[in-house]
C-alpha cells in the first residue's frame, strides 16, 4: 500500500487519537511536569511518523519510526506511573 500523505497512515491516526485522549484526561491535572512530559511524548509519536514520511526516503522513514516507537515506550511508562500514583484508572 502506498500512502499519498501521512494522514493516511493508520499508526499516525492512532497516535493522534491517543494524543487527543491524553489532552482530555490530563486537562485538570495540576502536576504540570507530568502532564507536559506525557503530552510531549505522545505528540512526538505522531510527529515523528509525519516527519519520517515527509522525508520521502524509506531509510529515513524507518529511522523516524524507530524514534516514534521509543516515544511510545515513554508514553507507556508514563501511563504506568500515572496509574500507580492515581492520575489514571485502568479504563
Amino acid at each position: 500500500m502506498k500512502f499519498e500523505k501521512f494522514e493516511e497512515i493508520i499508526a499516525w491516526q492512532k497516535a493522534k487519537e491517543l494524543t487527543l485522549g491524553l489532552y482530555k484526561v490530563c486537562d485538570t491535572n495540576k502536576d504540570y511536569c507530568f502532564r507536559n512530559q506525557i503530552l510531549r511524548a505522545s505528540i512526538s509519536v505522531m510527529n515523528n511518523i509525519a516527519e519520517g514520511f515527509e522525508r520521502k526516503s524509506n531509510k529515513e522513514f524507518k529511522q523516524f519510526l524507530f524514534i516514534s516507537k521509543g516515544s511510545c515506550g515513554e508514553v507507556r511508562s508514563m501511563l504506568i506511573l500515572g496509574k500507580e500514583i492515581n492520575y489514571f484508572t485502568e479504563k
